[in-house]
């Protein structure tokens, strides 16, 4: 057996930082946002992949779900339910505000219990609600899974969580979702990815927006309060709301470097700078062999019986490396090239990236995930 670091994919995303980007990419309205519902159902129709007796809250959930519809289950059968074709699952949906009674949204259903596949399901409608509590959507329909997953006499081939599920439009909605983005006459913008530059650029830009001179401030790095001219009326505020979406602001981000250690993949922004330093990185290399031999006993012995034996040779070689100078680098490019004077995988490169980090010649954030 021989052990090697696998090669995964190097990323590197090159951008220009003075391009502008729509105001309506990179913040929003206070006020404006998404709201998250949840709630519990049933899905139907598995073949014979749904919950087992195990799942005992499955079995009261179905129970209830019966008595709705004037059908009781005695109390001595029970626990004795054989429904391998229901799953109890979690229903979740996330809705804007703003959205009126009727809307369709698409819905996640995920198993609560131990079935091990939703494909070919049903959910019956279930009620969806946010944090207080309160019922905005029913949800019910046929489950998309995406994959699928099939199993005989102990083998199994699938592809892709069959546990989990979406229903497209499988959501409506049964009340109004309500906001209110202006209050005391300010409009406060919010931005995604807060950074005290960008804030200042975004109210400078507004200022410049016809009605509204002078009218935003910065108050921190991720929100501009915007005064509204007194006495606007609401079409008069959508007019100033659709010129302040289109605006073209200069974006000014931090320098990040994403390091998955899973999948050796590196990804890194054209904010990143490296400072000159050196690198020197030494390879290992081992290798182990297994040899089986049967062995046959002496000639002439009564009762001999032929044995195995086994033998393992271990070998380890450490490849010498030479120390590489990196210099100072301004560029996704150059950061690129001396990178690949080194010669490693994308692997070795997370630890380089690393050790480049608390020497102080990366600068920019490390992100390990």
């Amino acid at each position: 057996m021989k052990l090697f670091h696998s090669i995964f994919l190097l990323f590197f995303v090159a951008f220009s930082l003075a391009d502008a980007a729509r105001l309506k990419d990179i913040a929003t309205f206070d006020g404006a946002s998404y709201i998250q519902l949840t709630g519990q159902g049933l899905v139907s129709g598995l073949n014979n992949t749904g919950d087992s007796q195990g799942s005992r809250f499955t079995l009261q959930i179905v129970a209830n779900y019966l008595k709705r519809f004037g059908i009781t289950v005695p109390q001595l059968n029970f626990f004795n339910m054989r429904i391998r074709n229901v799953a109890a699952v979690n229903v979740s949906a996330t809705i804007p505000v703003f959205m009126k009674k009727g809307g369709r949204i698409d819905v996640i259903v995920s198993t609560l219990g131990d079935a091990t596949s939703l494909q070919g399901g049903v959910l019956i409608m279930s009620p969806l609600s946010s944090v207080d509590g309160s019922v905005y959507a029913m949800a019910q329909g046929p489950l998309s899974v995406g994959g699928y997953s099939f199993r005989s006499a102990g083998s199994q081939a699938g592809k892709n969580f069959v546990t989990t599920a979406r229903i497209p439009n499988g959501g409506i909605l049964e009340r109004d979702v309500e906001g209110t983005i202006v209050t005391n006459g300010v409009l406060r913008v919010l931005l995604n990815e807060p950074d005290w530059t960008t804030a200042s650029r975004v109210a400078t830009s507004i200022n410049t927006v016809q009605g509204l001179t002078n009218a935003a401030t910065a108050t921190d790095k991720g929100t501009i309060e915007v005064k509204l001219p007194t006495g606007s009326t609401q079409p008069q505020i959508m007019q100033l709301i659709e010129k302040i979406e289109a605006l073209d602001v200069q974006t000014d981000i931090q320098g990040r470097i994403v390091l998955n250690e899973r999948t050796g993949t590196v990804v890194t922004n054209g904010a990143v700078r490296l400072l000159p330093g050196v690198v020197a990185h030494g390879g290992l290399e081992i290798q182990v062999e297994t040899e089986n031999t049967i062995t046959q006993p002496n000639p002439f012995t009564l009762g001999g019986q032929p044995g195995r034996a086994t033998n393992s040779t271990v070998r380890a070689n450490e490849q010498p490396k030479e120390a590489i100078v990196i210099p100072a680098s301004q560029s996704v490019q150059d950061i690129a090239a001396a990178l690949n004077l080194l010669k490693v995988s994308p692997r070795d490169l997370i630890a380089i990236f690393q050790a480049l980090k608390e020497a102080g010649v990366l600068q920019g954030e490390l992100i390990i995930q």
